[in-house]
């Protein structure tokens, strides 16, 4: 099963090694047909403690670190964290791989 990835803003960045994401959501009331703005708070893991309030960052499903903290930050700002590649780097080099063939 592959892990789920959610893309939002980090609103506290005090804690060590740990931000707090906020992830937006649209949902559709079911009566009345408008789309809502629904919102929830994670706490993910920042190894490197790179990440500042207002950063743009991708998290990821991850094994339980502590009590409430079961996401990774991957990448922040567009750009992969930890020297890993992002979805979309790892596709733009399978596109350029088969274009050079």
């Amino acid at each position: 099963m592959p892990k789920r990835v959610l893309t939002g803003r980090v609103t506290s960045d005090k804690m060590d090694k740990t931000v707090t994401v906020l992830v937006d959501r649209r949902v559709m009331h079911p009566i009345y047909k408008k789309f809502i703005r629904r919102s929830k708070k994670y706490a993910a893991h920042d190894e490197a403690n790179q990440c500042k309030v207002g950063d743009l960052v991708r998290i990821e499903e991850h094994r339980p670190i502590s009590k409430r903290k079961a996401w990774l930050v991957i990448e922040r700002n567009g750009e992969p964290l930890w020297g890993r590649k992002s979805e979309t780097a790892s596709a733009e080099a399978a596109h350029a791989e088969g274009a050079a063939s």
